[in-house]
């Protein structure tokens, strides 16, 4: 039914992009580019805080990013859109052109997993990318909400504190059960290595938050991308038989408070079908900001 309604959508996403009368180029970026790609991320904060918040972590050209970033310039070497395409597929672009551009470059992606982002950008890069006949594995309807403004009252006594090295195990777990209920692949047999230097590394980095019951994980959350504009978080799990008593309330809000001390807003993405997460999100304060969607490739 999604992928059905994503192609009867198609046409009129077309009409949402800049005209141009330049073609534009596409080509990898460099370290010298990152200046330039920064600021060209930041019209538009919300939307790129995870490809923004890659490049602070890791610089633009890093094994870490999982891809490679590319650049749609037009030929008087105006920056018109920017793409990380590998593992995950992210685009910010103003154009039709630069869109189809960054397609054209993604298809001779062979380790390419997922692909995500506003809606009306996906689905047109989607027609551009895709051969005759080709389906998604999975398509995901999601929203992102923006978090601007605490609630009044922050709940500073629980015991929410950054995950350390001996928390990894049960994080993994975690993690790689949310992964897999959402996208089908459990990066825990996937790849057991690469996904233990990826959580260690964030754990490292104080990344990860997480509130504990003696040894059972009650709340736990990732903290993906930080710039000075957004924070972005992931994997917000509460466990099963602690929920509907508020610690994912107060948890969300105690690490709101120390979040927003460094981003002027913190947003997430959810699936549309998670109603009691959206739920929460809606408690907390959140508010829908857009639409999003994921494509999870075969």
């Amino acid at each position: 039914m999604a992928v059905t309604m994503m192609r009867q959508e198609l046409s009129a996403n077309l009409t949402g992009f800049a005209d141009t009368s330049e073609p534009c180029a596409i080509r990898e970026l460099v370290r010298a580019d990152e200046e330039e790609v920064l600021e060209f991320l930041s019209a538009r904060p919300v939307h790129t805080v995870f490809m923004a918040g890659l490049i602070r972590d890791n610089t633009l050209v890093s094994p870490q990013n999982r891809g490679s970033f590319y650049g749609a310039r037009t030929r008087s070497g105006q920056l018109e859109g920017v793409a990380l395409i590998g593992h995950a597929t992210m685009i910010e672009a103003h154009t039709e052109d630069s869109l189809a551009g960054f397609a054209r470059v993604a298809r001779n992606c062979h380790n390419a997993h997922l692909i995500h982002g506003e809606q009306s950008s996906i689905q047109t890069f989607w027609q551009c990318f895709a051969g005759a006949g080709q389906v998604p594995r999975l398509v995901c309807r999601e929203y992102l909400f923006e978090l601007k403004e605490l609630n009044a009252e922050v709940e500073s006594s629980i015991d929410l504190r950054p995950a350390t090295i001996e928390d990894i195990d049960k994080v993994m777990a975690v993690n790689s059960s949310m992964a897999f209920e959402e996208g089908g692949i459990s990066p825990l047999r996937r790849d057991p290595g690469g996904f233990r230097f990826r959580t260690a590394r964030r754990i490292e980095k104080g990344r990860i938050w997480v509130m504990f019951d003696e040894s059972r994980l009650v709340f736990k959350t990732d903290v993906i991308s930080v710039t000075p504009d957004a924070t972005y978080l992931e994997g917000v799990y509460v466990h099963p038989e602690e929920r509907r008593k508020g610690y994912g309330l107060r948890c969300l809000g105690k690490l709101s408070s120390m979040l927003m001390d460094h981003s002027r807003s913190i947003c997430l993405t959810v699936n549309q079908d998670n109603k009691n997460a959206i739920a929460l999100y809606n408690k907390a304060g959140f508010q829908l900001h857009s639409n999003y969607e994921s494509i999870y490739l075969r």
